[in-house]
C-alpha cells in the first residue's frame, strides 16, 4: 500500500462544523487543529488574534470574540499572536506539503532511502517526521516505500515479466528480502498474481439484509468482498467480475468464515458499533491508500472527496478519490458511501444512490 503521483454540509464540513459560536468556543476549548484556518478568535484584555489551536492560556469566554479572516480581525484592532502565528498556513496544510515533496523525494531514489535520509530530507527529525508522514497519509514512510515497490512489481507481473526479473526492476538487491514479505504485499505467491489470481479458493455466501441482499466473500486469509445487490444472479456475476481466475465456491461451512459473515451482517445493521474482521483487499497503491482513509471517517459524519484527498496528501487528487470510492470492494466496511460532493450533494455509489442515502440516514439518526 502506498501513494500514487468530494457529505458534507454548507459550503464543506469542516466550515459547517464551526458556523457558531458554540461550535467555535468548543473547538477553542480543544485547540482543534481542524478549525485552523476557518475562523480566529480575538481576546478583548490582550488585543490579540489566534488560531483555535493556539497553545496558550484559555481566555475567559466573556473576552472572546470570533473572527472569519485575519483581515477582520485586524480590523477590529487585534494583533496577530507571535505564538501561533495565525497568518501562516495551518500546520497541516504546512505538513503536507512537506510529506509530498519527500513522497517525490522517494520516487525518484534508485535505492530505498532510510528514516534518517527521509527525515532529513522533511528537515524534522526521525521520530516527528515519522509521526508527521503517518497523520498525513495514514500509512509510515516504511509502509510507503514498500507499497511503491509493490506496484512496481505487480507492474511488471502483469506485463509478463518473470519474478526474478520483476523484483530487481523493482529495486530489491536479493530474491530473499522480497519473498519474505510478498504475500503480505500481493496478498498470494507472485506466481499466482502473475496467472491472475489462477487456484485461489474464494468461499462466498448470499444472505438477505435491509438493503436488498448481500454478498460476502473471503479468502483463507479474510474477507475480500462485500457487495450489495437485488438478486443472486447479479451479485454473483459481480463476484466473478472481479475475480475470474479465482475458485469461486458457494459455502456457509467453516467455522472462521460463518463468523465473518455474521460479524459482517451485525455491522451493516449497526454501523455505529466496531468490528473485527480480517481484511484480504488489494487495489492499486493510490487505491489503499484512500480506502485507508475512508476508514478513519465515523459513523455519522461524512467528507468531501477533497478532504480526502487533501488528508492523504494529494490535495488535487480529488477525481482520482472519486475513482477510487467506486473500486471499493467492501461495501460499508470501508465507507465509501460516507463521501458527498463539496456541495453536500449524493454523488455516485457503487451500489446505488439509494443505499447510499439509506446508509447516511441510518447513521446520522
Amino acid at each position: 500500500m502506498l501513494v500514487d503521483r468530494d457529505l458534507m454540509v454548507e459550503p464543506d464540513l469542516k466550515s459547517s462544523q464551526f458556523s457558531n459560536e458554540d461550535q467555535r468556543w468548543n473547538a477553542l476549548k480543544e485547540r482543534d487543529e481542524n478549525a485552523d484556518g476557518i475562523f480566529y478568535f480575538a481576546v478583548l484584555t490582550t488585543g490579540v488574534y489566534c488560531k483555535p489551536s493556539c497553545g496558550a492560556r484559555l481566555p475567559n469566554r466573556e473576552n472572546v470574540s470570533f473572527h472569519d479572516t485575519v483581515t477582520a480581525a485586524e480590523q477590529c484592532g487585534y494583533r496577530a499572536c507571535k505564538r501561533c502565528k495565525p497568518s501562516s498556513p495551518p500546520l497541516t496544510a504546512r505538513h503536507s506539503e512537506i510529506v509530498e515533496s519527500v513522497c517525490r523525494f522517494i520516487d525518484n531514489c534508485e535505492e530505498e532511502p532510510n528514516l534518517a535520509a527521509m527525515a532529513e530530507q522533511a528537515g524534522m527529525s526521525p521520530h516527528y517526521f515519522n509521526r508527521t508522514f503517518k497523520k498525513i497519509t495514514g500509512l509510515t514512510p516504511k509502509q510507503y516505500v514498500i507499497g511503491l515497490r509493490s506496484e512496481a512489481i505487480k507492474a511488471e507481473l502483469t506485463n509478463g515479466s518473470t519474478v526474478t526479473s520483476a523484483l530487481y526492476s523493482a529495486g530489491y538487491n536479493t530474491a530473499s528480502r522480497f519473498y519474505e514479505g510478498a504475500k503480505p504485499r500481493l496478498g498470494m505467491s507472485p506466481s499466482k498474481f502473475r496467472a491472475g489470481g489462477k487456484n485461489i479458493e474464494i468461499r462466498y455466501t448470499i444472505e438477505p439484509c435491509w438493503l436488498g441482499r448481500v454478498l460476502v466473500a473471503a479468502t483463507d486469509k479474510g474477507v475480500c468482498s462485500i457487495l450489495f445487490g437485488d438478486t443472486e444472479g447479479e451479485l454473483k456475476q459481480d463476484l466473478t467480475a472481479r475475480f475470474p481466475q479465482a475458485s469461486l465456491e458457494l459455502s456457509e461451512k467453516g467455522s472462521d468464515f460463518k463468523l465473518w459473515v455474521q460479524e459482517v451482517l451485525r455491522f451493516i445493521k449497526q454501523p455505529n458499533n466496531s468490528l473485527n474482521l480480517p481484511l484480504d483487499i488489494h487495489g492499486t497503491a493510490f487505491q489503499e491508500r484512500v480506502w485507508r482513509a475512508l476508514q478513519t471517517i465515523p459513523a455519522g459524519k461524512t467528507a468531501s472527496y477533497a478532504e480526502v484527498a487533501e488528508k492523504i496528501g494529494k490535495p488535487t487528487a480529488s477525481r482520482a478519490v472519486a475513482s477510487a470510492c467506486a473500486a471499493n470492494p467492501i461495501a460499508v466496511v470501508i465507507p465509501c458511501h460516507r463521501v458527498l460532493r463539496a456541495s453536500g450533494g449524493i454523488s455516485g455509489y457503487r451500489w446505488g444512490i439509494e443505499r447510499k442515502q439509506l446508509l447516511l440516514k441510518r447513521e446520522m439518526t
